[in-house]
This record gives structure tokens, C-alpha cells and sequence, in this order.
């Protein structure tokens, strides 16, 4: 019963950290939404692809198999270690950045986060939600599922430079020395 428990709770979780802080922050006339970097179709797509590997790492946690091959017990508990790991990132830099958290790039002012995690990784809310993908291909060992965390990486790596593009704009000479002291992920 641990099991099941602990792949769906963290992604209950932070949806609702996610989704409340974003009414929060509409109560106080700060838009979440941003714009997106990209092309807005992959953008949302690979947005919700999230929801949808999430939810295959659930059910899986829950017996329902979506795997087409034995799992190995190491990997089972590397891809519970990198789902767990994953999240705690999620978490601490979803918080960590506060009133600056935008989905997609922001449309008014907002402050550089450098402390933190974000003194480590200048994306460490995408090197969790990429620890999760890679937990639930690994746990469900479904190659539907590896292959859309795959485009979903390769989507987010383009929204990572779009997004970085956005930030030189914004905070200059600031953001470039951000960039030459901490890794763009690890």
C-alpha cells in the first residue's frame, strides 16, 4: 500500500501547490500565464503529455501493468528514488520562486531567483520534472511512454533556450553572469 501511495501523492501534490498558487496569485491581479516561448501547439502538448506520463506512473503504481517487459527490481527502486527526487525538486522550486513563477515567459516584471536551488541549477523545476519522466518510463518500461517523455524532453529543452533568450532580454548583464556561475541543469 506504500507503493501506490508514494507515486500519487507527490503529483497530487504539486498540481494542487501549482494550480492554488496560481489563484493566489490571481487574487493579487498577478497573471501565472505567460506567454509561450514556443510555437504554442508542442508547448501545450507537451505540457499535458506531463499529465498523461504522470498518470501511467499512477496506474502502474496502482497494479494496473502498462509494462511490456519485466522490470528489475533495481530499476523499480531507481525509478522510485528519481520520482521522489524529481518532485522535491518540483516542489522546492515552484516555491523557491515565489511570485516570479510563471508558465511560459513573463508578461510584466518579475525578480531573477539566484538562491536556493537556483543556486545549483538555473532550471532545477526541469531537471525534476525530467527525473519524473525518466521514473515513469523506467517504471512502467513502456515504450509509448519513453517515447513521449523523450519529445517531451526535447520540447522543454526548447522552451529552456527560449526561455533563456527571454531572460537575457529582461535582466541583461545580470542574467548573463547568472549564467556563466551556475549550469544551465546540473
Amino acid at each position: 500500500m506504500i507503493e501506490p501511495l508514494f507515486v500519487t501523492i507527490p503529483p497530487v501534490l504539486f498540481l494542487a501547490v501549482l494550480f492554488g498558487g496560481g489563484q493566489l496569485l490571481r487574487r493579487r491581479n498577478i497573471d501565472m500565464d505567460g506567454k509561450p516561448p514556443i510555437n504554442r501547439t508542442p508547448y501545450y502538448l507537451s505540457k499535458y503529455s506531463i499529465i498523461v506520463l504522470w498518470a501511467a506512473m499512477v496506474i502502474q503504481g496502482w497494479g494496473i501493468d502498462l509494462s511490456l517487459l519485466a522490470i528489475p527490481p533495481a530499476v523499480k527502486w531507481l525509478s522510485l528514488f528519481l520520482w521522489g527526487w524529481g518532485f522535491a525538486l518540483l516542489l522546492t522550486g515552484r516555491l523557491g520562486l515565489g511570485d516570479s513563477f510563471r508558465i511560459g515567459s513573463a508578461k510584466e516584471s518579475t525578480t531573477l531567483r539566484v538562491h536556493g536551488l537556483f543556486r545549483f541549477s538555473r532550471n532545477p523545476m526541469y531537471v525534476g520534472m525530467f527525473s519524473t519522466l525518466l521514473a515513469s518510463a523506467l517504471y512502467t518500461a513502456n515504450p509509448i511512454v519513453l517515447v513521449l517523455a523523450l519529445f517531451i524532453i526535447w520540447v522543454h529543452h526548447a522552451i529552456v533556450r527560449a526561455e533563456e533568450q527571454h531572460l537575457r532580454n529582461v535582466f541583461g548583464q545580470e542574467y548573463t553572469t547568472y549564467c556563466a556561475r551556475v549550469r544551465r541543469y546540473l
